[in-house]
């Protein structure tokens, strides 16, 4: 529809579906939700699925992170007390040396059965010595090669007479150490230091293969506690699932109540979601039946008052003035009989309409009743798109659009439809343009007024659009006039909707 007296009608005052989108979807500008990097997105929007597994797999990663530790630690404190009783063993047998009855200085220490200590720099050393001697007093193991054997590193303080400190240290070559050292009282002979030292990467490699292990097996243990914790969700969930999926078929309309069993603590949800549909299919019965007797309580009294003005002087001007009047009334009682009707059907769910035949019915029908100014109808329906409303609602504002549009075209009139957007709030775009002479910028918000004709020389009684815009408002939905690519006017109604079961299949 286009022209500068094309029909139009009232765009009502509002700004529910126009700003905050169709069925409840966010609207662009700047109150859409804030994006968030990554696909990252709030907690609270998150899926309960999605916060059980995170929970649960990072509270597992943690348990087995901490239960490693420990048991790293452990094993650490045990491979160290292991190795250090070897090394006690020969510092021990070193002591009893010293305190044979002997000649100090012909006391025989020799390898202590072990010949790494006599393999130079075998990183297996014993010195003998009392505290503080010069290096040249030591009694040492072959394999020092003649250089001291330091103390440990990390020892504190000084032993006591049979007491133990231990830790590591270097050796000449920088070999790391396990070092243990004691003191031995030979009462008038004083006091003698005992130092015996092995390898420490014999423990640090005994450690890296038990942290291999120690991996690999919590790795595993870790995959099989995700796997069955997933598991776990996904039957835990299963009824959750199974009731959206029952929810969605009576979105679609495919069912009217939620039906199967459900467990214990989900059942009452269930019955509370049957018991509100029932509830809600009564309401919209009392309405449609209170309609229906409110149309005939009044249409009755018009036409009894247009028979009774007919009845005397047709032709006098209080008949012609009662008549011009009831006639309009009429149009006005019609007009919000269908508003109330549609408003109570527009709540109703589970209701759908296949647009295609309802499209290809309308464009017949207008064919033949522009026939004189042949016209070409031009559509492009996507298969399997469906309305979420009553057929004659949809009926009544396609082919409102498509009256107007056909009223003011030279040759051409353009029917599209297709959805928009996906998931739970998808929409049906259906767009009419026409070749005619178009509209404005300013004109176009003038023809939205009600019953507002800018050219009285066209038929019609002014209150196509603003049925139309009603009709979409009632449907959470908009109509919207544009430019035509034609060169006439277009035409975008956006009311909820999507694609057949079959049609995404």
């Amino acid at each position: 529809m286009s022209g500068p007296g094309r029909a139009a009608a009232e765009a009502p005052g509002r700004t529910g579906p126009a700003e905050t989108g169709l069925a409840g979807a966010p609207a662009t500008g700047s109150s859409a939700p804030r994006s968030w990097p990554f696909g990252w997105r709030p907690w609270r929007k998150r899926s309960i699925a999605v916060r059980l597994a995170v929970s649960a797999l990072l509270s597992s990663a943690l348990i087995l992170l901490i239960a490693g530790l420990i048991l790293s630690t452990l094993y650490r404190e045990t491979t160290e007390r292991a190795f250090d009783s070897r090394l006690l063993v020969y510092a021990n047998d070193l002591a009893t040396n010293l305190v044979s009855p002997s000649d100090s200085e012909a006391r025989n220490f020799g390898s202590l059965g072990d010949p790494r200590f006599d393999l130079p720099l075998s990183g297996w050393y014993w010195q003998v010595g009392r505290p503080n001697a010069r290096p040249r007093d030591l009694r040492t193991s072959r394999s020092l090669v003649g250089v001291p054997l330091q103390p440990p590193d990390d020892a504190v303080g000084e032993a006591g007479a049979g007491q133990l400190r231990k830790g590591y240290g270097k050796a000449q070559d920088d070999r790391p150490l396990r070092i243990i050292e004691r003191t031995v009282d030979l009462g008038e002979e004083g006091r003698y230091l005992v130092r015996v030292a092995g390898p420490s990467d014999e423990i640090a490699a005994d450690m890296r293969r038990f942290t291999l292990a120690l991996t690999t097996t919590f790795a595993l243990l870790g995959l099989s506690l995700g796997l069955t914790t997933l598991l776990q969700i996904r039957f835990g969930l299963a009824p959750l699932i199974k009731l959206r999926a029952a929810l969605g078929a009576i979105r679609r309309g495919e069912a009217d109540r939620i039906s199967g069993e459900y467990p214990r603590d989900i059942a009452p949800l269930a019955g509370e979601v049957n018991l509100l549909l029932e509830t809600n299919r009564e309401i919209l019965e009392r309405a449609r039946t209170q309609v229906g007797n409110l149309a005939h309580a009044l249409k009755t009294p018009l036409s009894i008052i247009v028979n009774e003005a007919s009845a005397g002087d047709a032709n006098s001007e209080l008949a012609v003035k009662v008549r011009e009047q009831a006639a309009v009334m009429r149009d006005q009682v019609n007009y919000h009989l269908d508003r109330a009707r549609a408003a109570a059907l527009a709540g109703a769910l589970g209701t759908f309409t296949d647009v295609e035949p309802v499209v290809a019915a309308l464009v017949r029908t207008f064919g033949k009743i522009f026939y004189d100014k042949d016209l070409t109808f031009e559509t492009s329906v996507t298969p399997g798109l469906r309305f979420r409303g009553e057929r004659q609602d949809f009926e009544e504002m396609i082919g409102n659009l498509v009256d107007n549009a056909a009223k003011w075209a030279h040759s051409r009139v353009s029917i599209r439809a297709e959805v928009i957007g996906q998931g739970e709030y998808p929409h049906l775009i259906v767009t009419v343009e026409d070749d005619g002479p178009g509209l404005p910028p300013e004109a176009r918000v003038a023809v939205l007024e009600r019953g507002r004709r800018l050219d009285e020389t066209k038929p019609g009684s002014g209150l196509g659009l603003s049925i139309v815009s009603d009709l979409a408002a009632l449907y959470r939905g908009r109509l919207r006039l544009d430019a035509a690519a034609l060169g006439g006017l277009r035409a975008v109604i956006e009311v909820p909707g999507d694609a057949s079961p079959a049609a995404q299949a």
